[in-house]
């Protein structure tokens, strides 16, 4: 009797260059954020910002980002003039993530531009933009999976998961996300 494997972790590779770097940079990475980006006081946001530049973010004018976020791969990253990263937020940027001018990631949301190839035995590793346009304002504990895109303006509630794009300028809520009304 032949056994049907529906993974095989053995077998995984990382695909060449998927995070970006080198990986004595990624590690010199981790070990910033741990030792001076999370332990900085609240007020400090010049200094977070200043860390994520130098480590190849494209950090806007104004971005207020809380000492908890996590950032996995700085270089992927885009934040736009005056947008608030909050508490706890993990912005997971296997592959690009952009958030746009005046957008709120409030805390404990999840942005993940990466996922796993299921129908493949060797679980292979996969990433798709995740695109927060301007002024979009996630609530807390939001999940955008990956190769979504965020309509500009578009709100999303509390608690929501976001698996496909959704036009701006409407009001989402749920799991997954349905359109409530529009924004006014």
């Amino acid at each position: 009797m032949n056994k049907l494997i529906y993974q095989d972790l053995s077998s995984f590779i990382m695909p060449a260059n998927f995070r970006g770097k080198p990986g004595w940079f990624v590690q010199l990475w981790w070990l910033v954020q741990a030792l001076l980006f999370k332990p900085s006081p609240q007020f400090l946001y010049g200094w977070r910002r200043f860390l994520l530049r130098s480590f190849g973010a494209q950090v806007g004018r104004g971005v207020i980002i809380r000492p908890s976020a996590h950032f996995q791969f700085p270089w992927k990253v885009t934040l736009g003039d005056h947008c608030w990263i909050g508490d706890e937020v993990v912005i997971y940027s296997l592959g690009p993530i952009s958030i746009g001018d005046n957008a709120v990631v409030s805390q404990r949301s999840y942005l993940c531009a990466g996922s796993h190839d299921m129908l493949d035995a060797t679980f292979t590793i996969t990433s798709h933009e995740v695109m927060v346009e301007a002024e979009c304002w996630l609530a807390t504990d939001v999940f955008v999976g990956p190769g979504v895109r965020i309509g500009r303006g578009a709100v999303v509630g509390a608690r929501s998961s976001v698996f496909k794009s959704i036009p701006g300028g409407k009001v989402y809520a749920g799991s997954p996300v349905k359109m409530i009304k529009d924004r006014k």
